[in-house]
């Protein structure tokens, strides 16, 4: 049985896990899945991400680096690489969201 989808009332106001600006109910938003579902985590904790947020994670690092490294909040917030992200969209309205592209060098993220 899959869990119930949050609703939009649950989702407002509530604060993105890695850049820590607020999620407005009405921007793009997703479950990040700490330990990624292919690697185990179909059930474990997830936390709530703007989808900028989100992608930028993925698109940086392979689904075996996310578990080895940085499978909790804290880790992912200390991560240089994303520090530098972190710091780059606080400068943007809480709702922006823009296409993100793989980092260069980087592997098929399934790996």
């Amino acid at each position: 049985m899959r869990p119930a989808k949050e609703s939009l009332a649950s989702q407002a106001g509530a604060q993105c896990a890695l850049c820590g600006r607020t999620i407005p109910s009405h921007a793009k938003s997703s479950l990040h899945h700490l330990v990624p579902k292919l690697k185990g985590g179909a059930r474990l904790g997830t936390e709530r991400l703007h989808q900028i947020c989100h992608a930028a994670i993925h698109a940086r690092y392979t689904e075996t680096e996310i578990v080895w490294h940085l499978a909790d909040p804290a880790a992912l917030r200390a991560d240089p690489e994303l520090a530098r992200f972190v710091v780059w969209v606080w400068t943007k309205p809480d709702d922006f969201h823009a296409p993100t592209r793989r980092a260069r060098g980087r592997t098929a993220r399934w790996t």
